[in-house]
């Protein structure tokens, strides 16, 4: 903590917590290549910022002795992992999150794994941020994790990229290594629909750059990792146009009251709105936003409420209440990007559970487009999807689900594939676009097929991959 904020504390305990209540909160991960130096770098903000408590750093202290890792200096990275196995063997396994918070903003972090088999802890924890720092050994430059992580990044929509060029002591500071690695990261970076990327060069181990400025690196200029993490402008990542209020739960406490409570994901809701809920197509108006505080003027992203309408209508969980000028797909049909996180490949025609935001539903996957290698980004032909793959699939469920596109909402536009018999999930999708009937209308809920007819749809293609979509169609009427 900073002196200003201690002495806030101090003297005015309520202006504090208010001042807390208002800070902008961002959601970050770490990522990279093993022993890039993830934790650390976490474990130096933590401490160089001043949120660490006293017991918690000679515990650290302690700990460092043991471990023997760095020296005579205190191993941070001990802040983060907290697993023995982690501790053991000098590396993360699962994802740890911290919290720690400044005078400009309050942040979560993520610390993401850097081994190949723990990719799909790293699209886990990505899944949620908006900012994404992916670390680089200066000694080695890129390697393959650090352009799997990137393009990870890059799909699961985060906006903005840090790319720390770490353990610069380790190249005596150099400027010409930070340029090459810049360039061969740009280069790279070309074929990322990530546009907001900037470069730092800092030693973890030693605080250079992190929170305070490297003397060693005269010749940076730019701004200190804090200082990115601090300014870097997160108010427009969020979509306010679309209103999307995914139903979770129908409350009715009595008999004259009927709410949908729920957690907005896009948009601003009002009393008066004309809304549409979907799939049903049914029309109203909102009639309150209500909350345990009491009713809300306007509610926005991110808010937990509890929506009355104006009609009786049948709204259900799993429904989706929206804006009836701005409305989503509804359709039992869709193509995803798929990152595979089991063993067990993915294969077409396989029972899965689906689930869209909150809506369950079954399905299959009926073909795999293409699988991407990201080492290359090239595409390449694939029957399945193995440990860790990531490609472009097309699903077909067995009722019509509600969705946008990923990259118009993170929140609408994802989806987890689960197993049917251990109910575990192992996989995460990012729908990419609704898959049009040979009419060229997505299929909704007024013209979707039944369960059985998906079925027999997925059988036909399965054994006729010639097929065309119409032809399929024609034989099903």
């Amino acid at each position: 903590m900073t002196y200003e904020t201690d002495a806030l504390i101090a003297t005015d305990i309520k202006a504090y917590l208010k001042q807390h209540e208002n800070k902008q909160l961002l959601r970050f991960l770490t990522c990279g290549n093993v022993d890039d130096g993830k934790s650390t770098l976490i474990g130096r903000l933590l401490h160089d910022s001043k949120t660490i408590y006293e017991d918690q750093l000679e515990a650290v202290t302690r700990d460092s002795v043991k471990s023997g890792t760095t020296g005579d200096q205190v191993d941070l990275a001990l802040l983060v992992d907290g697993l023995q196995a982690e501790r053991e063997q000098g590396i993360t396994i699962d994802v740890a999150y911290r919290y720690f918070s400044t005078t400009k903003r309050k942040f979560i972090i993520a610390d993401t794994p850097g081994h190949e088999q723990y990719t799909r802890n790293m699209a886990t924890g990505a899944s949620t941020c908006q900012l994404a720092v992916i670390l680089i050994d200066a000694r080695y430059g890129m390697q393959t994790q650090t352009r799997r992580h990137s393009f990870i990044a890059s799909l699961l929509g985060i906006e903005h990229i840090i790319v720390a060029i770490n353990k610069m002591d380790l190249m005596n500071f150099s400027e010409q290594v930070f340029d090459d690695i810049r360039k061969a990261y740009s280069e790279f970076a070309r074929e990322l629909e990530t546009e907001n990327i900037y470069f730092v060069p800092l030693s973890a181990l030693n605080g250079d750059n992190v929170v305070n400025k490297s003397e060693s690196m005269p010749w940076y200029q730019g701004k200190t990792m804090m200082e990115l993490l601090e300014t870097i402008e997160i108010d427009k990542d969020a979509n306010i146009e679309d209103a999307r209020f995914p139903v979770q739960f129908v409350n009715r406490p009595n008999l004259d009251f009927r709410g949908y409570c729920g957690t907005l994901a896009a948009g601003i809701l009002k009393p008066g709105d004309d809304i549409t809920v979907l799939p049903s197509g049914k029309e109203s108006k909102i009639k309150a936003l209500v909350t345990y505080d009491g009713e809300l003027d306007y509610a926005v992203p991110g808010e937990s409420i509890t929506v009355t309408l104006q009609d009786e209508i049948d709204v259900s969980r799993g429904d989706m209440i929206v804006h009836r000028d701005h409305q989503p797909h509804v359709a039992s049909q869709f193509k995803a990007m798929v990152v595979w996180m089991t063993e067990q490949p993915l294969v077409a025609y396989k029972q899965y559970n689906i689930k869209v935001g909150v809506s369950d539903s079954n399905g299959v996957m009926t073909h795999i487009d293409h699988q991407i290698d990201v080492n290359t980004l090239a595409h390449n032909a694939a029957t399945e999807l193995k440990l860790n793959e990531i490609g472009l699939c097309e699903f077909s469920l067995n009722k019509p689900v509600v969705f946008d596109t990923y990259k118009r909402n993170r929140h609408t536009g994802a989806f987890i594939v689960i197993d049917r018999l251990t109910n575990v999930t192992i996989g995460a999708g990012m729908i990419t676009e609704a898959i049009t009937d040979h009419s060229g209308q997505a299929t909704t809920a007024a013209n979707d097929t039944s369960a059985f007819e998906v079925e027999l749809n997925a059988l036909i293609r399965k054994h006729f991959p010639h097929w065309e979509a119409k032809d399929i169609s024609q034989l099903l009427k």
